[in-house]
């Protein structure tokens, strides 16, 4: 498979999980967190779906397009790893994840620390989606939306 059809396929993962567990987020209270901005594509996906929302966003620098960049306010920028530990406990309805690289070995050093930064943001019952699987013992795997290859975008629930 090419990296364009991969990349595509990802992307479309991402989508059909975030619109599937609308209903599901929409029953829990508390905020939306979004690791790893970028471009703002997917922050704008979950403000179009949750308008209500306070949606907290969080990334090394701010590269987003203007509209689709948070308020400062809901913007925090720096090492997500060490920027993410002052949100432990806030409750999260929605933490998702995007901040895989493809590298390996970068990926392995991210999962020593996102796993339990996600498990600490959310609250019981919270929905967490995520490019990189999320092996932790309060996450607990859901089943992804039909059409979805396993593996290729991950989803959680926090117990």
């Amino acid at each position: 498979m090419s990296r364009l059809d991969s990349f595509i396929r990802r992307l479309t993962a991402q989508r059909d999980i975030l619109n599937s567990i609308c209903d599901l987020v929409k029953e829990t209270e508390g905020p939306v967190l979004e690791f790893g901005l970028g471009n703002g594509r997917t922050y704008d996906h979950l403000r179009e779906h949750f308008p209500t929302r306070r949606i907290i966003a969080f990334d090394r620098e701010v590269h987003s397009y203007s509209a689709s960049t948070p308020p400062a306010n809901d913007m925090v920028t720096g090492d997500i790893r060490e920027s993410g530990q002052a949100f432990i406990g806030i409750g999260a309805a929605l933490a998702h994840a995007d901040i895989g690289t493809g590298h390996d070995e970068i990926d392995a050093i991210t999962l020593t620390w996102l796993p339990q930064l996600v498990a600490g943001v959310l609250t019981r019952g919270g929905v967490a989606v995520s490019g990189l699987p999320l092996d932790w013992p309060e996450l607990e795997p859901l089943p992804l939306p039909d059409g979805i290859k396993e593996g290729r975008y991950f989803l959680y629930r926090r117990r």
